[in-house]
C-alpha cells in the first residue's frame, strides 16, 4: 500500500467509503459518486453474497489501513502494540496510526491528503522538532513541534494546500501556527477525533480469531 502505483480511486470503491487519497480532487470530480461506489471491475454490478462475519472484520481492518496507508506488517505491528498497552486496544491503534508524522501533515493541512504527505516527508521537506525527518512513518508525542522546512515554503504541494487551509479545520489535539507553516502536537487524539468511519472493535476481532 505504501508503494500502491495503480489508481487509487478503486480502492474507496472496493471498501465502500471514500478514503480520500487524492485530497482535494475527492471533494469533485470523483469515481466513488459518478459509479454510484460500484465494486471495481468487470462484475462490479453482479449480485453480491451477504458478507461474513470474518469479511466484514477483514474489510474494517483493510479500510483503516488503506485510509493511513500502511503496509500490512506494519499494521499488524501497531496493532501488536496496542495491545501490549494499557487502555482501549482499537482505541490505542488510532492513536499510534494518528501519530504518524505523515498524518500530522495531512490534519494540520500542510498537505492535499495523506499520500501526498508521507511523499512530502520523505522527501526531506519538513522538520520535527527543528530537524529535518524523512520518516513518514515516525511518531510525534504531545510537544513536538512539526514545521515546513524554510526552502521549502514555495513548493507547489504546500503552498496549494496552504490555499485550502480556511476551508479546513484542524482537530483540538493540534495546533496550527499557519503563518508559520508549523504545528504543536497539544495532546493525543480522543476518539470522536480521529477517523469515525473506522470501526476499531471489527479489527481486533479480526486479530483475536487468528
Amino acid at each position: 500500500m505504501a508503494n500502491q502505483a495503480g489508481p487509487v480511486c478503486r480502492l474507496c470503491r472496493r471498501e465502500g467509503v471514500k478514503l480520500y487519497l487524492k485530497g482535494a480532487k475527492c471533494l469533485s470530480n470523483c469515481t466513488f459518486d459518478k459509479r454510484n461506489a460500484l465494486l471495481p471491475g468487470q462484475h462490479g454490478l453482479a449480485r453480491r453474497r451477504k458478507p461474513s462475519d470474518y469479511g466484514i472484520q477483514l474489510r474494517a481492518k483493510q479500510r483503516a489501513r488503506r485510509m493511513y496507508g500502511v503496509l500490512e506488517a506494519q499494521f499488524r505491528g501497531y496493532f501488536d502494540r496496542a495491545e501490549r498497552s494499557s487502555g482501549v486496544t482499537g482505541t490505542v491503534l488510532l492513536q499510534h496510526l494518528e501519530r504518524r508524522l505523515d498524518n500530522v501533515v495531512y490534519r494540520l493541512g500542510l498537505a492535499a491528503s495523506r499520500r501526498e504527505a508521507r511523499q512530502l516527508v520523505s522527501h526531506r521537506h519538513f522538520t520535527l522538532n527543528g530537524r529535518i525527518q524523512n520518516v513518514p512513518s515516525a511518531q510525534v508525542r504531545p510537544g513536538d513541534v512539526v514545521g515546513v522546512k524554510e526552502r521549502s515554503r514555495a513548493l507547489d504541494p504546500i503552498q496549494n494546500a496552504v490555499s485550502l487551509l480556511q476551508n479546513r479545520s484542524v482537530p483540538d489535539w493540534l495546533s496550527l501556527d499557519a503563518e508559520g507553516l508549523r504545528g504543536t502536537v497539544v495532546r493525543l487524539p480522543e476518539r470522536e477525533e480521529m477517523e469515525l468511519v473506522i470501526d476499531e472493535q471489527l479489527i481486533v476481532e479480526y486479530y483475536s480469531r487468528r
